[in-house]
């Protein structure tokens, strides 16, 4: 495992490699963040000025760091809302992202490292959740094979925009294959999959799991939520490098649902 945090062992780890792409993926999510901002910062920022460190002097082609919907804050239209929105978030979290996408875009234009980035909806995967506020979405799918039941800490009516993971990595490869002159913009481009409500998440997978029964108890992260946008624009990421996304809410439930079942059957309580 490779710490961020260590610019000399990275540097090393890029040469001795010949990297000439890197994906830098870690960070500390929103719900985390907030437990702890001033660890949230030095993860989620240090590590991004080291990533592009390396980037800037062994000689890396291109760099692929993802921002996210928290860049955004409660002054934005929360349906639609467009890819130059002002970016004034509320959390730690959302404002490692703005100084994140600032930071990508100044190494792009001091020193022509080619740096991409999306802002990511919530992610589903089926992979355990990691401390961030969309977590309850795939708190939900493990529930409802396991357990039979869920306490969701947002609100029934919450909406946020989504992503299934498949379309998450699709955008991903997209945007670092496309050509330089199709990707204008190196702080973050907006990136919509679906949005949905917990309800209508929990309405869906009870189309499979009839006896699935969910409670909602809001949280602190009901606050980060309703910070957030419950969908964005991002026709200029389909206009200049071609984005579309393959899920809906119906198709991601059933692959996801598939996919967790037989490796969550043996765990099923009685219920």
């Amino acid at each position: 495992m490779l710490d961020t945090g260590n610019l000399d062992v990275m540097m090393a780890v890029a040469k001795d490699h010949r990297i000439d792409t890197i994906y830098h993926l870690a960070a500390l999510l929103s719900a985390k963040g907030e437990m702890n901002p001033r660890l949230a910062w030095e993860d989620n920022m240090e590590g991004l000025w080291n990533v592009l460190e390396v980037a800037r002097t062994s000689g890396v082609r291109r760099v692929f760091w993802p921002s996210s919907i928290a860049a955004f804050g409660p002054d934005v239209p929360r349906t639609n809302t467009p890819q130059d929105a002002p970016l004034n978030p509320t959390t730690i979290y959302g404002v490692t992202k703005v100084a994140g996408e600032l930071l990508c875009n100044y190494f792009f234009l001091k020193f022509g490292v080619d740096v991409r980035s999306l802002r990511f909806p919530g992610l589903i995967s089926d992979a355990l959740p990691g401390g961030g506020t969309t977590d309850y979405a795939v708190e939900m799918f493990y529930a409802a094979l396991k357990e039979g039941s869920y306490t969701c800490f947002l609100r029934e009516d919450t909406v946020l925009p989504m992503m299934y993971m498949p379309d998450a990595m699709k955008a991903a490869v997209m945007l670092m294959g496309a050509d330089p002159g199709h990707v204008p913009r190196h702080t973050g481009y907006n990136l919509s999959g679906v949005s949905f409500s917990a309800g209508e998440l929990a309405a869906e997978i009870r189309r499979h799991v009839p006896t699935f029964k969910v409670t909602y108890s809001p949280d602190s992260r009901q606050k980060i939520a309703e910070s957030w946008p419950r969908s964005v624009d991002d026709s200029q990421a389909r206009k200049d490098w071609g984005w579309n996304h393959d899920y809906d809410l119906p198709r991601m439930v059933t692959d996801l649902l598939s996919k967790l079942e037989p490796r969550l059957a043996p765990e099923r309580k009685d219920v």
